[in-house]
């Protein structure tokens, strides 16, 4: 499993780790991206699972003690869903 940080910017979404920065308008296009950038990745393995675990200092301090885990993903390539 790779992990990444997934944070929004107030215009787009964006992941992250040490190796990989991406953004795009929509989770959908950032999807697309990530998937594209694993793409070396990919051809070594049948698939790959990706934890993106959401920046919780966008949230406002006041609503972050109602949610644990706000907004934490776990995406497979090769995505599976049509265009």
């Amino acid at each position: 499993m790779v992990e990444m940080i997934l944070d929004h910017d107030g215009k787009n979404w964006i992941v992250s780790n040490e190796t990989i920065k991406l953004s795009a308008s929509s989770l959908e296009s950032l999807d697309k991206k990530l998937e594209q950038a694993m793409e070396k990745e990919l051809q070594n393995r049948n698939s790959i699972n990706i934890f993106m675990s959401f920046n919780n200092n966008v949230i406002p301090m006041w609503i972050r003690p109602y949610m644990n885990h706000y907004f934490n993903r776990i995406l497979e390539l090769p995505l599976q869903y049509q265009s």
